[in-house]
């Protein structure tokens, strides 16, 4: 037990350690860069005046070193500044649109996970076989398939055809109020408000959305599903089991599976990572009012702090999640805890 603790601490100390380092990389990345962040708020046609008085008020006319202890003060006090486009704390407008792109990623995780994982361990069960010829052209599809254009395709055919999703207008139809917020998670806040029809809308909205990034998603967790399940059931140990007469589900459910986890298990987390933070072009389509499409309106208006704070937000979430992963591998494989 005490190397687990001591495992545990080690891991923890070492997120730290990102985390200061991700903040050290944004605040070098946005300082010394050719654009001025002072000129890009003054726009195009400010004067020299304007910009030095903007470089005053944000602080940029001190020293580098003055202005990281400002910004490391800023984040330890959760100030992540005000935005320039709508004069709103950055703080309070992303945790606003966080429970719709967490919403949504959750949403697509879960459809890509019940998916992905069962067809790549089928397709190593059944490798080299129709099944397998199947689910490797399933997975290369979504791997090469450009998401903008699945997303534009599945509202003409699923929206304006056959009229089984919702218009691609939000999370809500206009007119409907949203549940009373408990999570942010409009499907859990109108389960548990009693709102069937709120729910119903807020699942006819977020089902096409969520299979579109489901779909590209479940492609690298089929294909190293797949890979890593075939490289157990060819191992030694699985041969012999299945020479004395082990139960093929046996095989591929408890001697199979638990070894081939550690790499699905990651992918899986890059996978949650990505949809956090690259979900930016089905929030546009569909008009989801996540961080992504904050994102995309705060590059184009040259919203200096809240692009910052979006990459300062998904670099905090790879890291996290890789702590977690550290984690779960800990207690899968204790040699990991051990080494």
């Amino acid at each position: 037990m005490s190397n687990f603790f001591n495992f545990i601490l080690r891991r923890f100390l070492l997120t730290i350690i990102a985390v200061f380092g991700v903040i050290i990389l944004v605040f070098l990345l946005t300082r010394l860069l050719p654009n001025n962040p002072a000129a890009l708020r003054a726009g195009p046609l400010a004067d020299a005046e304007l910009i030095k008085q903007y470089e005053r008020e944000m602080g940029l006319d001190k020293p580098l070193i003055v202005q990281f202890g400002t910004y490391t003060g800023q984040l330890m006090r959760g100030d992540l500044g005000d935005s320039w486009r709508t004069s709103q704390p950055v703080r309070e407008e992303l945790g606003i649109r966080i429970p719709a792109t967490l919403e949504l990623a959750l949403s697509a995780f879960i459809i890509a996970l019940f998916f992905g994982v069962p067809l790549g361990i089928i397709a190593a069960f059944y490798s080299d076989s129709w099944i397998d010829q199947i689910v490797r052209v399933f997975a290369t599809l979504g791997a090469s398939l450009a998401l903008f254009w699945l997303a534009l395709v599945g509202v003409y055919i699923f929206y304006y055809l056959l009229h089984w999703a919702a218009a691609p207008v939000g999370r809500l139809t206009i007119g409907i109020n949203e549940p009373p917020e408990i999570t942010g998670l409009f499907l859990i806040d109108s389960l548990l408000a009693g709102d069937i029809e709120t729910f119903k809308d807020a699942f006819n909205h977020l089902w096409l959305p969520a299979c579109t990034l489901a779909f590209i998603v479940s492609a690298p967790i089929i294909k190293i599903s797949r890979s890593s399940m075939k490289d157990v059931l060819n191992a030694d140990y699985i041969r012999t089991a299945k020479a004395i007469g082990v139960p093929p589900t046996k095989l591929l459910f408890k001697d199979g599976l638990l070894n081939a986890f550690i790499p699905i298990l990651t992918m899986l987390g890059i996978v949650f990572g990505y949809l956090m933070g690259g979900n930016l072009i089905v929030e546009q389509v569909f008009a989801w009012p996540g961080i992504g499409q904050y994102a995309w309106k705060a590059l184009s208006t040259n919203d200096f702090n809240a692009v910052q704070s979006f990459v300062l937000l998904i670099a905090v979430v790879y890291v996290s999640l890789n702590f977690i992963i550290d984690l779960i591998y800990a207690l899968i494989n204790p040699q990991i805890r051990l080494e």
